[in-house]
C-alpha cells in the first residue's frame, strides 16, 4: 500500500499546534491601554486637587507678600524634589526597557533557530518518508540488529521531541518578553505623564505667584513694609556674602604668606584666567541686562546685579567654572540660591533656582548640574538670574560668558 505523503507546512503546523502550548498573551497590551489611561487621568486629577488646596491655603496670606512669597515657594520646593526624583527613576526606566528589548531580540534569534531546525528535520522527514520507523525495525536481521535499530529509533524520536519542546520555550519566552517590554513600557508612560502633571501644577503656582506679585506692586508703594522686608533681606543676603568673601580672602593671603616662606610658588587665579561656559543649555534668551533696568516688580532691584535668562522650570544649570560651593540657601528676594567661588576673588551666583542640587562644600565641576531652574524668591517667571563677582563687586556676566 503506498504511503500518503504529507505536505512539510502542513506536519510543521500540526506538530506545533499538538506541541506548543496555547499563549495568554495577547489580551495584554490591550489590558495595558485601559490601565494607561487610567492612570494618566488619575494623575493630572491628583495634581489639579494638590494646587487647588495649594492656592486655598495661600489665600490668607496675599496681604502679606514675603510670607505668601515663603510658603508658595516651599510648595514650589517639594514639586522640584519630586520632578528630579521622577526624571531618575524615568532614565532607569528608559534604560529597563532598552534591556527588555536586547532580551526580547535573543529570544527572538532563538526561537527562530529553533524554528529553521524543525523545518530542516521535518523536510527530511518528508523526504525520506518512503520507509518508517516500522520498516526499519521490521527489516532487522537478527534479535541483536534489531535491539540496536530500536534504540536507533528511540533516539531520533528523542531529538524530534527535544527539538520540538525547545521549540516550545523558545517560543513560550518571546511572548513572555513581549509582555515585560509591554509593561516596562506601560510604566515609563505613567511615570512620563505624572511628570507632565507635575510640571502643570508647577506651571499654574509660578503663574499664579507672578500675578500675585504684580498686584503687590500699587500695595507697595503705600505700605512701606513691605518693601523694606524686601530690601533687608537684599541686604541681609550681600552682607553674608560679603562676610563669606572676607573670610575666604583671610584664608588666601596665609596660604600665599606661607607658601611664599616656604619658598614655594602660590599659583594666583584671576578672572581673566578662568574660562566660563553659559549656564543655562536650555536657553541663550536673556530678558534682563546688566546694571540699569526699569524693575520688573515694585520694589525689585533697578541696579541689576547680573542677567536673567528665561528658562523652562527644571532646565539644567551648570557650574560655569569648577570650584567650591559656598552658599546654597533659600531667601526670600534670591529664592533658593549657590554661590560658587572659583579662588582669586572670583565667585559666580546662581538665583531663582526651582531645587538645588549641591551643598556648601562641594567642590563641582565645570558643566556639573548644580541646580534646576525655576521662580523662587521675588521672581515673576521661570528663570536664572547669573552673576559673576570679582574682587567684591558684581561685573557683567557677558563681558566673560556667552550663549
Amino acid at each position: 500500500m503506498r504511503r500518503m505523503k504529507i505536505k512539510p507546512g502542513i506536519l510543521l503546523a500540526l506538530s506545533l499546534s499538538l506541541a506548543v502550548p496555547a499563549c495568554v498573551f495577547p489580551a495584554y497590551a490591550t489590558k495595558n491601554e485601559v490601565e494607561d489611561e487610567k492612570k494618566k487621568k488619575s494623575s493630572l486629577e491628583e495634581e489639579k486637587k494638590k494646587v487647588e488646596a495649594t492656592l486655598k491655603d495661600l489665600e490668607g496670606l496675599k496681604s502679606d507678600a514675603a510670607a505668601y512669597v515663603k510658603r508658595l515657594d516651599q510648595d514650589l520646593n517639594v514639586l522640584g524634589a519630586e520632578l528630579t526624583e521622577l526624571e531618575g527613576k524615568i532614565a532607569s526606566k528608559e534604560s529597563d526597557i532598552q534591556v527588555a528589548k536586547e532580551e526580547l531580540e535573543e529570544a527572538r534569534l532563538v526561537e527562530e533557530n529553533q524554528y529553521e531546525s524543525m523545518k530542516l528535520r521535518i523536510k527530511y522527514m518528508y523526504e525520506t518518508g518512503g520507509t518508517s520507523f516500522m520498516d526499519v525495525i521490521l527489516e532487522s536481521k537478527s534479535f541483536s540488529d534489531l535491539l540496536n535499530r530500536a534504540e536507533y529509533v528511540s533516539q531520533i524520536s528523542q531529538y524530534d521531541r527535544k527539538k520540538l519542546e525547545q521549540y516550545a520555550v523558545a517560543k513560550d519566552t518571546v511572548e513572555k518578553k513581549k509582555a515585560e517590554l509591554e509593561y516596562e513600557r506601560s510604566e515609563l508612560l505613567d511615570m512620563q505623564e505624572t511628570t507632565k502633571a507635575k510640571q502643570a501644577s508647577v506651571e499654574k503656582l509660578i503663574d499664579e505667584k507672578s500675578t500675585e506679585l504684580k498686584n503687590y506692586e500699587s500695595k507697595i508703594s503705600a505700605a512701606e513694609g513691605q518693601l523694606t522686608e524686601y530690601e533687608k533681606d537684599i541686604k541681609a543676603q550681600e552682607d553674608k556674602i560679603k562676610k563669606i568673601e572676607e573670610e575666604i580672602k583671610r584664608k588666601e593671603e596665609e596660604e600665599r604668606k606661607k607658601a611664599e616662606e616656604a619658598g614655594k610658588k602660590y599659583n594666583t587665579v584671576s578672572i581673566g584666567n578662568i574660562s566660563f561656559i553659559w549656564p543655562c543649555p536650555a536657553s541663550s534668551r536673556i530678558t534682563s541686562n546688566f546694571g540699569g533696568r526699569e524693575s520688573p516688580t515694585e520694589g525689585a532691584s533697578t541696579n541689576h546685579q547680573g542677567v536673567d535668562i528665561s528658562a523652562p522650570a527644571g532646565s539644567s544649570i551648570l557650574a560655569a567654572a569648577s570650584g567650591e560651593v559656598i552658599i546654597s540657601t533659600y531667601s526670600y528676594s534670591a529664592g533658593n540660591y549657590i554661590m560658587i567661588n572659583h579662588g582669586g576673588g572670583v565667585y559666580t551666583v546662581y538665583m531663582h533656582c526651582s531645587q538645588l542640587l549641591a551643598s556648601v562644600g562641594d567642590q563641582v565641576k565645570q558643566g556639573q548640574v548644580i541646580a534646576k531652574v525655576g521662580s523662587t524668591g521675588y521672581s515673576t517667571g521661570s528663570h536664572l538670574h547669573f552673576g559673576v563677582r570679582t574682587g567684591g563687586k558684581y561685573v557683567n556676566p557677558l563681558n566673560y560668558v556667552s550663549p
